[in-house]
């Protein structure tokens, strides 16, 4: 009995790993990470058995670099810009549409007789996770190789990303005036820096502070709050978007 359960397991895991070395493109070092990454907590509950670590850990190492990857690309632009092509990069949506392209939800482990489940977006996070085992077991440069080669150059369009416009301060107007709120930016700091003025301002929702920015002009600094606002409220509806408050 245990020959044949021993062979089953067998089977499996080498099964388990050519579908995951057509995913990563090697062979890896440590499966035990990569079956923890590809586990949704549908599966096992235990933190150290399914990937919400690893989620939290990849997510922090992508977005690391992409910065990296843009900064490099982009000497001459400034802190809004760059922040804002981070976020058309790293998106949920994005992630997610990239995660399906790779085909991960194929070898992703998850209850799949949960049809909310099916039509969610966990496997952009299966994909931070699977950054992160690659992280622990590979480290940053290797990792930084395969984000490049792997998620950045054949799924990231970066000069159509550049002329999409994303405009967070339209979003969280549309919001506010969906939801009957008071929405206003105000500089809070206004100081020179390097030769330079840097301003710091907050976007404000019925006289709370919810987020601030800073950059070296105002519309920069506006548009870094009015994203950090949206990630912190959970505006995600694009259709909020309000083209008439564009540019304040």
């Amino acid at each position: 009995m245990d020959f044949f359960k021993n062979f089953f397991k067998e089977k499996v895991g080498a099964s388990f790993k050519k579908q995951l070395k057509n995913v990563l493109g090697f062979t890896p070092g440590n499966p035990s990470l990569y079956k923890a990454a590809l586990t949704h907590r549908s599966i096992r509950e235990n933190a150290d058995e399914n990937n919400e670590r690893l989620e939290y850990l990849g997510d922090a190492v992508l977005s690391a670099m992409v910065a990296d990857y843009l900064f490099k690309r982009y000497p001459y632009r400034e802190e809004g810009f760059l922040t804002e092509m981070r976020s058309k990069m790293v998106n949920r949506q994005q992630l997610n549409e990239i995660a399906l392209r790779m085909g991960l939800k194929k070898i992703t482990l998850y209850n799949k007789s949960d049809g909310a489940l099916k039509a969610s977006q966990i496997f952009g996070n299966t994909l931070e996770a699977l950054v992160g085992a690659i992280f622990l077991d590979r480290g940053y440069k290797k990792t930084a190789k395969w984000v490049t080669d792997r998620i950045i150059m054949p799924h990231m369009f970066i000069d159509d990303l550049e002329i999409l416009e994303i405009n967070h301060k339209n979003r969280l107007y549309g919001w506010a005036n969906k939801n009957g709120k008071i929405l206003e930016f105000e500089t809070i700091d206004e100081k020179i820096e390097n030769g330079r003025r840097l301003f710091t301002i907050a976007a404000v929702i019925d006289g709370s502070k919810i987020a601030e920015g800073k950059a070296f002009n105002k519309k920069d600094a506006s548009q870094i709050a009015a994203q950090s606002a949206v990630l912190s409220l959970g505006i995600i509806n694009s259709d909020s978007i309000v083209s008439s408050e564009d540019g304040k």
